[in-house]
């Protein structure tokens, strides 16, 4: 039988600004079964969501100085915006790096009561549970703490990131895929993470079971995808950034294994394309990096260039790109990888032509929009015949959470 705590902090506290949501937390004691599941979020589904997006007044501070952290300032920079400073426990020891020359970057019990009054900390950690976080920011008087992407989703009309988006009012079609969805995972750990994932996005409530960890540093090479890795894959990167998620795939994967790698932002590419010229020569050959953009079909849309791993398609960009489709490209990869800030599902839907003869290994990020509470997990459950279906998150709210598919006969005994 399962057990719940549940704790909240936040608008009902008298000593709390109005501004700040209540961000609700709920451990429970074992990993769900299917019948368990449908019982959590049939009670998941009777909550109403008390947070909103937050429109930014006064002063702002990030809490957090790593890689999220200096994205946020990024973000900022983007939007108009400044913070007054950067609050992280190892300041000393960062404050002096290039990356942070010029911020004023305070440890935790340096900052003046003042300016925790009435500067709103937006917390940019999503390597470990927000919920503590935002507790102990009260606790030292901070009055006005949110995650950093619940600050960001106020800005969409001008600023593509969508990390932060909050679930719509739910339609019959929704509540059907989902419940569905959830009962057809090909174990009960994706149920746990599916619900983790849910309770965020329908919620803001931090779901966390006993015995599920939220691991970033295996994202797209979970065990039971490395089970059924062979030796000379060919790697199709779709999003590939600067390149870590190729250098990772070359560490793991064996010398007869190639990398396609697709990355539209032409910044991102050059930085791909360099990382490629520090290899070693007998490596290079193995690499080609393609500047496209892969869809559902071969087409010009809009895209907002030069925002890093933020770049991805949107109206608020300033230029058009041709688009083309994985089948167009005429591969044969043995695995897939999809990070496209939302485009998974049309370029998964451009692949299957390519996809059903090849029976690749797919690893596709769900968290940028509204199609990863069911509908990639449904089209990929009635297109991908004979694969089993896993879910995991690989970090906290509402981030990081993939779909991995695995041919049936790839599959390690193990699992």
């Amino acid at each position: 039988m399962m057990k719940i705590a549940p704790s909240a902090f936040g608008r009902n506290d008298a000593d709390i600004h109005d501004m700040v949501p209540v961000y609700r937390s709920r451990l429970i004691e074992s990993i769900p079964s299917r019948t368990e599941a449908r019982e959590l979020l049939n009670q998941l589904l009777d909550q109403v969501c008390p947070a909103t997006p937050v429109v930014p007044a006064g002063p702002l501070v990030i809490y957090g100085a790593g890689t999220f952290g200096r994205m946020a300032l990024d973000f900022l920079s983007d939007v108009g915006l400044e913070a007054v400073m950067v609050i992280d426990a190892r300041a000393d020891e960062i404050r002096d790096g290039d990356s942070w020359a010029g911020i004023d970057v305070r440890a935790p019990q340096d900052v003046p009561a003042e300016l925790k009054a009435e500067a709103l900390i937006a917390v940019s950690i999503v390597t470990s549970p927000v919920t503590p976080i935002l507790k102990e920011l009260h606790e030292q008087g901070w009055r006005n703490a949110v995650p950093f992407y619940d600050l960001a989703e106020s800005f969409r009309s001008t600023h593509p990131l969508s990390n932060g988006w909050f679930a719509a009012p739910l339609l019959a079609e929704d509540l059907t895929g989902i419940a569905e969805s959830l009962d057809a995972w090909d174990d009960d750990l994706s149920r746990a993470h599916h619900l983790m994932f849910l309770a965020w996005r329908l919620a803001r409530q931090e779901w966390r079971f006993e015995g599920v960890s939220i691991d970033n540093s295996n994202r797209f090479f979970v065990p039971e995808l490395l089970a059924a890795l062979a030796g000379d894959e060919l790697f199709v990167d779709g999003g590939a950034h600067h390149g870590s998620v190729s250098e990772a795939f070359l560490a793991l994967a064996g010398t007869a294994s190639r990398i396609v790698a697709f990355e539209p932002d032409s910044a991102n590419a050059d930085q791909y394309a360099a990382w490629v010229q520090s290899l070693p020569d007998d490596v290079k050959p193995r690499i080609e990096l393609r500047r496209e953009a892969l869809d559902a079909t071969s087409r010009r849309r809009r895209f907002h260039s030069g925002l890093g791993f933020m770049s991805q398609f949107s109206q608020t960009g300033s230029g058009d790109i041709l688009t083309k489709t994985l089948e167009e490209e005429g591969l044969e990869p043995g695995f897939v990888k999809l990070h496209l800030e939302g485009g998974e599902l049309d370029a998964l839907k451009g692949g299957l032509a390519s996809i059903a003869p090849n029976r690749p290994l797919i690893a596709a990020t769900i968290y940028h929009n509204a199609d990863g509470l069911w509908r990639t997990a449904q089209w990929m459950r009635a297109n991908l015949e004979g694969y089993r279906l896993l879910m995991r998150n690989h970090s906290w709210c509402g981030t990081g959470a993939v779909i991995y598919a695995i041919p049936n006969e790839r599959k390690s005994p193990a699992c």
